[in-house]
């Protein structure tokens, strides 16, 4: 006999967004259970933002290294041990999973393990097995990485599978374009393999303003990440111990101990009763939803990187908790406005973005009202060094008062810097609201409020 237990907020899913919303939920007293097959905490805890950052903190470590020796330390490089950096970022991981699970059970949030599958609009199963009953059930299901059709694409890793390698390959190739791709480069190098990153088009981060992509793509260069632009991969073969990647275009990159695919990723939507519902996909398998998170069918939401929403974990998180407010805490037009959403990709050098690329400035407001301020500098830190790193930072600005619709900046720490400009603009700052602000003086931030 099949056990049915009722609730009034049914949640599949137990990433950070499907977690934010059943804990905000229960905090108003709903009754809640939340379904999860896989680790808690989802992409961003167990292969995404979370693990990505240890190691890029870790490149970053060892990339001091040649910063150091213009300061006067001496001494050879350090010795690193990429197991040992895995053991602990492992047991990092698990300390996070059992935390997550503390905190469901802190505030009375039902954990059911096992696949969830809607039954109809008001009932899911868990693995067959159970069947919970709800007036309102949140999809929030994920994301997991596309693979390319291909032959022999079984040879490579997906970006998940970075994250499983015992060992540090010498030669790697990673191929991809977009941001985690970019990233992974970066972390590969900065650690010492030798690198190539493999792009169909002749850029990478396509739709991002383009002065971040030209002056990343120049320090790539310069940290000798091999950039093979406009390639098509047609197969991947293992050639005696080495792997091989062929190329439509009829060349080859061969002597590689590993490949990784970052060729973007898919929403998890597949096997979830959609049709029991009559709730519909898009051709690449998204739930459309309006600014509330109500999908088509009543009383059924999503969220997360089902959606079409930015796929970040504090977009998520931030539209879970706004769901549950207004679902169980009376606010009844709550909801995430994420027009201005700051973003940091953790290349190497870091890329901080919020708002509106030059491009898409002048498309909507035309080019008459845009104004644009640019910086190139070097940064005090690599003041030492024969070729240094530079910075680059702009601002995007329109109409007569010069409201700032657009920052975007590529160096050391302006990962750290965003968050507090991303405040500002999103209060409607505008060009002599910056240049009204003392500079902290000696750093790089400065730039942003001298700009002339």
């Amino acid at each position: 006999m099949i056990a049915t237990q009722d609730f009034d907020l049914i949640v599949i899913g137990g990433g950070s967004g499907g977690i934010a919303s059943a804990n905000r939920a229960a905090s108003y007293g709903a009754r809640v259970a939340l379904v999860a097959k896989g680790p808690l905490g989802g992409t961003c805890v167990n292969v995404g933002c979370v693990p990505k950052k240890l190691f890029w903190n870790a490149a970053n470590l060892a990339a001091s290294h040649e910063l150091a020796q213009g300061y006067g330390f001496a001494g050879d490089a350090w010795d690193f041990s990429w197991a040992q950096l895995k053991e602990r970022r492992d047991a990092y991981i698990q300390r996070l999973n059992g935390r997550y699970a503390e905190g469901l059970q802190h505030n009375q949030v039902q954990l059911f393990r096992g696949h969830g599958r809607l039954l109809g609009a008001k009932q899911v199963s868990v693995d067959s097995e159970t069947v919970l009953r709800a007036p309102k059930i949140l999809l929030a299901t994920g994301g997991a990485p596309i693979w390319p059709e291909i032959p022999g694409a079984e040879l490579g890793l997906d970006s998940d599978g970075f994250f499983a390698l015992e060992q540090q390959p010498r030669r790697v190739a990673v191929v991809g374009a977009g941001y985690i791709a970019v990233e992974l480069a970066g972390v590969f190098r900065a650690l010492g393999s030798d690198v190539s990153l493999v792009m169909r088009r002749n850029h990478f981060l396509h739709g991002f303003e383009p002065m971040l992509r030209e002056h990343l793509m120049e320090s790539m260069q310069g940290q000798g990440i091999n950039l093979l632009a406009q390639r098509q991969v047609a197969r991947l073969i293992r050639d005696e111990n080495d792997l091989r990647l062929d190329f439509a275009q009829g060349d080859f990159l061969g002597g590689l101990d590993a490949v990784i695919w970052a060729i973007g990723r898919r929403p998890q939507t597949n096997d979830l009763g959609l049709d029991l519902v009559g709730l519909e996909r898009d051709t690449d398998g998204y739930i459309a939803v309006d600014q509330y998170q109500n999908t088509a069918v009543e009383d059924i939401y999503a969220l997360g990187d089902i959606t079409r929403a930015p796929a970040l974990t504090p977009v998520a998180i931030a539209a879970g908790r706004r769901l549950a407010d207004r679902l169980f805490g009376g606010q009844t037009e709550r909801h995430l406005d994420s027009k201005l959403t700051p973003t940091v990709i953790f290349s190497h050098p870091p890329i901080a973005t919020v708002g509106l690329s030059e491009i898409e400035a002048r498309e909507q407001y035309g080019d008459e009202q845009v104004k644009c301020y640019q910086s190139r500098f070097v940064p005090l830190l690599r003041a030492f060094q024969t070729e240094p790193e530079r910075t680059a930072m702009k601002l995007i600005t329109v109409g007569h008062d010069e409201r700032i619709v657009g920052l975007h900046a590529i160096g050391d720490g302006v990962d750290e810097m965003l968050q507090g400009f991303a405040v500002a603009i999103r209060m409607g700052a505008r060009k002599r609201d910056f240049d009204d602000t003392i500079a902290i003086h000696p750093t790089s931030a400065e730039e942003l409020v001298t700009m002339r």
